[in-house]
């Protein structure tokens, strides 16, 4: 299995939550978007345990099975096919997400994530 983390997702891996921590543990690979490491960077620099959790951060990238995924021209696309279809369907999302989910699309991983508001979008598959 090859997915995608969210931020809430990554999130809650750190913390402990089990479902969260054994679907990395199956998976082959595990992405990140760089739509996620800005909100997890902002998250950081607005707490008081930044270098921990910077640190934390850099250790997971660091793994083999890891690896970070920037925004293409396909995204982009994608992107505005998911906010239109919400957008007609009256169901918007947060736009983060909107990227986020464009990546997974983008790339075939499922998402990973805690977020209800991710099933409005179809054919994303979502874990746990």
């Amino acid at each position: 299995m090859n997915v995608t983390l969210d931020t809430s997702a990554y999130s809650q891996m750190r913390r402990g939550n089990q479902a969260i921590l054994d679907v990395v543990q199956r998976s082959e690979t595990i992405a990140l978007s760089a739509i996620v490491l800005g909100e997890l960077h902002s998250g950081f620099r607005a707490g008081n345990r930044s270098a921990e959790n910077i640190a934390n951060l850099t250790q997971f990238l660091s793994k083999p099975s890891v690896r970070v995924l920037n925004v293409t021209e396909e995204t982009a696309l994608r992107y505005a096919e998911i906010e239109v279809y919400l957008r007609k369907k009256g169901r918007p999302i947060p736009r983060n997400d909107v990227w986020i989910a464009a990546v997974a699309l983008e790339h075939g991983l499922q998402l990973v994530t805690l977020d209800a508001h991710f099933r409005e979008i179809p054919l994303l598959l979502i874990q746990p």
